[in-house]
């Protein structure tokens, strides 16, 4: 083929691969852009399913949560219940307390006076001490800072020693006024059954007549055996039986 027809159809198919080219360019930009675009949407999607997920997870935490706290209140009621229960109790029980207060306190303040009346009238040993415990239990009536229960403990506990005496022997030395003179003797008591007395030269002897509450003389026969009696309160000596009188008080026949 000559020359010249070579170029001329060269020069005709030139504009034919030019389109040809800007054609592909454009096939290749189209693709890649699609491709960008599938990714994108690809992207998101997984955001969108993930973003579902952490919807779905925030939801069953929050289905979680919910019966958790359903069963929480229900145990709140409960407990509020069983309050309101032990409230009841506790308000009947303090009205209760209230009304034994009213019913009791009176009742020992009878108890005091009762006291009062008997240590007046017993046998006149520790007076002083037993006055005084009277007379501290009569404060504590007064005071209203002391609850009805120590009062009554204490008022119980004045009874014992009370009644203590009763099943005591002992020995003490101490004033009497006897025949109108004040004299050191020796005190004897029996329980409370019986009080005498024995002057230090142990030449006088005497007891309180409950009935005539006066000291009175012993007749000198019954020396040995307060002296015994005395010994045997001080723990000087075994306990041995004892002829020691009880009123109406008679002449022995001899010593014991």
């Amino acid at each position: 083929m000559p020359m010249k027809v070579v170029w001329m159809v060269m020069l005709a198919l030139l504009p034919g691969l030019a389109l040809g080219q800007s054609a592909g360019e454009r096939a290749l930009t189209e693709s890649e852009a699609l491709s960008a675009e599938a990714a994108a949407s690809q992207q998101r999607i997984e955001q969108m399913d993930d973003a579902a997920r952490q919807a779905l997870e925030r939801y069953r935490q929050a289905v979680t949560q919910r019966e958790q706290l359903l069963a929480y209140n229900e145990r709140l009621r409960d407990m509020v219940t069983a309050q309101e229960g032990e409230l009841e109790s506790l308000q009947l029980q303090v009205a209760s307390i209230e009304e034994t207060q009213r019913e009791v306190l009176p009742m020992i303040q009878r108890m005091v006076d009762s006291l009062e009346q008997f240590v007046a009238l017993d046998l006149p040993f520790l007076a002083e001490e037993r006055a005084e415990r009277v007379t501290q239990l009569k404060e504590l009536m007064a005071r209203a800072d002391v609850s009805v229960a120590e009062k009554y403990r204490r008022t119980i506990e004045a009874y014992q020693i009370e009644s203590d005496y009763g099943r005591t022997l002992e020995a003490w030395r101490g004033t009497v006024e006897a025949n109108g003179q004040a004299r050191v003797v020796d005190f004897l008591r029996l329980g409370r059954l019986m009080l005498f007395y024995q002057s230090l030269d142990g030449r006088e002897q005497g007891y309180w007549d409950p009935q005539a509450q006066r000291w009175t003389s012993l007749p000198s026969g019954y020396h040995r055996t307060l002296e015994q009696g005395l010994s045997i309160a001080r723990q000087q000596q075994t306990p041995v039986m004892l002829k020691l009188p009880l009123p109406p008080i008679s002449e022995p026949g001899g010593e014991s």
